[in-house]
């Protein structure tokens, strides 16, 4: 990727809050999470943010878990890949997604989704967030 000066776009340090909330037992200050702690957290959360559930920004988030009511076919498992495709696209912009999987349970309770992707401007190993997804009763 290019800058206006040709030059390759170079990444800085990426830094969060940790959702713990906890302080720094020196600094008093929050603890913070870097780098690729960062993105991961990022990114499994905007898959696991109901879509209309963040404030101002009802767009943000995803209906997979309104899908792990339906019965697991592979119609459903390709709109949850586009979905979660879709979300990081638009609101992750320092990561460019490799590949998603997604596997069902043998009991189709439950759904395991890796995405692997790549940090946009560092040069790293290609990064994988795997998690449990299954029906939760409100």
């Amino acid at each position: 990727m290019a800058t206006l000066s040709n030059k390759p776009k170079i990444s800085r340090g990426f830094k969060d809050f940790s959702f713990s909330f906890k302080k720094h037992p020196i600094t008093n200050d929050l603890i913070t999470i870097s780098n690729e702690a960062a993105i991961k957290t990022s990114v499994i959360n905007l898959v696991r943010t109901k879509l209309g559930s963040k404030f101002f920004q009802p767009e943000v988030g995803t209906t997979v878990e309104d899908s792990l009511f339906e019965l697991a076919n592979s119609e459903i498992i390709f709109k949850i890949e586009n979905e979660i495709n879709q979300v990081l696209r638009n609101y992750e912009p320092r990561i460019f997604v490799e590949n998603i999987e997604i596997d069902v349970s043998d009991d189709d309770l439950e759904l395991e989704v890796s995405i692997s992707y790549l940090i946009i401007g560092i040069e790293s190993v290609s990064q994988t967030v795997s998690m449990i997804l299954k029906p939760t009763r409100a």
